[in-house]
């Protein structure tokens, strides 16, 4: 079967495109390769564009008419760069995304799997969401997120479509094959930094944020091992109906499923896990939350395992494993020098 991916040549997106060839189905690329690597679309179907573009969109079904489902990946990411530059982002994240599943709609090619993010959920006591819990999204991105929810959710209650949004909580590692992984060349995300710091491409470690009321004052996340992300959707495709029967009401048109491992670890927990595959200790030192930042949330993972048949198998240990592994592979596949 084929599936459009946009944002395929990103990190998360390429990695989805792997886990969907290894279970014998065809991606379809669609990336503009602004922040994607050309490198990953390599010996795949691709289409470099917009997803605005809809001569490019028809395009691609024109070209394919036999996809089955699409999964929107293609957005910008960074929470503090959404602070300080949200107009890119709610251009990007938003008002392209609308005239994508417009596009969509009008082409009758109604099955959306949609990228969402745990960054919408509000800090709750003890931590732990539900895909019922209070939402506040505390950033620009993580706004955008919400809007692009309640436009998915409008669309399938106006149009002929269909929408899953998984709400990712914070994926680490990569593909375990070392096709892709982290691509930017300076990542902005806490285990992207712990190898940064690690291989001395910075000088220390930074923990931003020590007073939340946590276990031990820093953020708590979910961190989840990208190829299990990849996996829950691969599931969410090719059972795509199946999904919504599964739910108990086969008419529903719309769903929310968190993906997550069900365990919150803290920022200090992940040093030390990282401290010990990596085999000795690094600098670091203490310093004020970034901007949009959050004490975090972890989630309860009971809805992914009865509606995907999912759930999270790989270690955070594993995730800083690969994570290492691929900080030496990506060097030669995307020319970095360091």
């Amino acid at each position: 079967m084929k599936y459009l991916i946009t944002g395929g040549a990103g990190y998360i997106g390429s990695t989805i495109c792997s886990a969907l060839e290894d279970a014998g189905h065809t991606p379809i690329i669609l990336d503009s390769l602004i922040t994607g690597r050309e490198e990953f679309t390599r010996g795949r179907i691709f289409y470099r564009g917009d997803i605005a573009d809809e001569g490019t969109v028809r395009q691609v079904f024109r070209d394919h008419p036999d996809i089955q489902a699409t999964v929107h990946c293609a957005a910008l990411i960074v929470v503090p760069e959404s602070v300080s530059h949200p107009y890119e982002y709610y251009k990007d994240n938003v008002s392209k995304s609308i005239e994508f599943f417009h596009t969509l709609a009008d082409l009758g090619y109604g099955q959306v799997v949609f990228s969402s993010s745990a960054a919408l959920y509000d800090v709750v006591p003890g931590f732990m969401v539900t895909e019922e819990a209070p939402l506040n999204p505390n950033s620009p991105y993580a706004r955008t997120k919400l809007m692009m929810e309640m436009v998915l959710k409008d669309f399938c209650a106006a149009y002929n479509m269909r929408g899953i949004a998984l709400r990712y909580f914070n994926p680490i590692g990569a593909d375990p094959k070392m096709r892709s992984g982290i691509h930017v060349k300076h990542p902005t995300h806490v285990l992207g930094k712990l190898v940064d710091t690690a291989q001395g491409r910075l000088p220390e470690f930074e923990i931003t944020g020590t007073n939340y009321s946590t276990r031990d004052g820093t953020g708590i996340r979910d961190y989840i091992h990208v190829w299990d992300l990849a996996r829950a959707h691969v599931n969410a495709v090719t059972d795509f109906a199946k999904v919504f029967e599964r739910a108990g009401n086969p008419r529903e048109n719309y769903l929310v499923i968190n993906l997550g491992t069900g365990r919150g670890v803290t920022v200090r927990e992940l040093v030390t896990a990282f401290e010990k595959v990596y085999g000795q200790t690094i600098r670091k030192r203490e310093t004020n939350p970034r901007p949009g930042d959050v004490a975090g949330s972890y989630t309860n993972a009971d809805k992914a395992y009865r509606l995907l048949h999912w759930k999270a198998e790989l270690s955070i240990e594993q995730g800083i494993a690969d994570a290492l592994k691929w900080d030496e592979v990506r060097k030669q596949m995307l020319h970095y020098e360091s």
